[in-house]
């Protein structure tokens, strides 16, 4: 019984020592899709477990998520939604103080023009995600699609989780950016500090673009993973443990009123100062103004006899 319990001890101990401490799995998502098919089908080509974000309204949008599903790969919709910055936005861009019925109709165009979509992330997007009032709208239509949420967390105060509360929405989200440079050695980095938060964290999510910088890293990294890494779709994480850090943000988005063209008159100064108005011309413009009413006429004419005929 001694030597057995040995022998237990002696293969639990080699397993340790083969077994990694904890294996982490690594998503990876690819947004932007639907505007380089060249730059996209070279992704297609990596591991199905990469996903894609296709912008709904790109020119090729259509066609890529359909080939991406084909190819097995993951499809969400990268909807572009407001950010703090000025700048000029795209069309049926998601803004805090659209209605329910605006926001509704956008991801249902959205959900038309990207087929097998399973999830939806934001494009930009920091002020309409840290709007708690505009994500509780987007949750609402998201729902009815059976979608879920990636945040990209372009704002670290998102409220995409705390707007999801009490609907049938997950939301999870993005731990790294993979690409805030096209260098590839700053790629590489951030490849690698995904790979450490997943082994950590037991789980991460890397969101890239298909930059040619991008795709080479990826196809240097992707098949050299770590043993314990595993590449998964970001839909295998919905069920893990998500925390939410947001502090509650409940501005209400400013009404969605239609811009006033008019900006009133300026007032023209005048060069030279004004000339004095005496007493005299005062009353004398009052009776001229008195003599010519309508009132003073009828009188004079009553007086000098001159009847006004009746009317028939």
């Amino acid at each position: 019984m001694l030597q057995f319990r040995r022998l237990l001890l002696s293969l639990a101990a080699s397993l340790a020592v083969f077994t990694p401490a904890m294996a982490g799995k690594l998503a990876i998502v690819i947004d932007d899709f639907g505007y380089r098919p060249q730059t996209e089908n070279q992704i297609l080509a990596m591991p199905p477990a990469i996903s894609v974000a296709v912008l709904p309204n790109a020119p090729h949008a259509r066609e890529m998520a359909t080939k991406a599903h084909n190819s097995g790969h993951e499809v969400l919709i990268h909807l572009p939604m407001a950010p703090l910055s000025k700048q000029p936005l795209e069309k049926d861009t998601l803004r805090p103080e659209m209605s329910s019925d605006e926001i509704e109709r956008i991801i249902r165009d959205a959900v038309s023009k990207v087929p097998h979509a399973v999830g939806l992330n934001n494009h930009m997007g920091s002020a309409m995600t840290s709007s708690l009032f505009g994500m509780q709208k987007v949750m609402q239509a998201l729902g009815r699609y059976n979608l879920y949420f990636l945040d990209s967390m372009t704002i670290g105060n998102s409220q995409a989780m705390r707007a999801a509360a009490g609907t049938n929405v997950k939301v999870i989200k993005r731990k790294v950016f993979l690409d805030d440079t096209q260098n590839e050695a700053d790629i590489r980095t951030q490849f690698n500090r995904a790979v450490a938060l997943a082994r950590r964290n037991g789980s991460a999510i890397a969101i890239g673009h298909p930059h040619p910088s991008t795709v080479r890293v990826l196809q240097q990294m992707v098949y050299s993973l770590p043993a314990d890494i595993t590449l998964v779709r970001p839909s295998s994480l919905l069920n893990d443990p998500q925390t939410d850090t947001s502090t509650p943000n409940l501005t209400p988005p400013p009404p969605n009123t239609p811009r006033n063209p008019f900006r009133g008159v300026k007032f023209c100064n005048s060069k030279k100062p004004p000339e004095p108005v005496y007493a005299t011309r005062y009353f004398s413009v009052i009776g001229e103004s008195i003599s010519q009413s309508g009132m003073a006429k009828y009188l004079v004419n009553q007086w000098q006899g001159w009847k006004t005929p009746a009317i028939k």
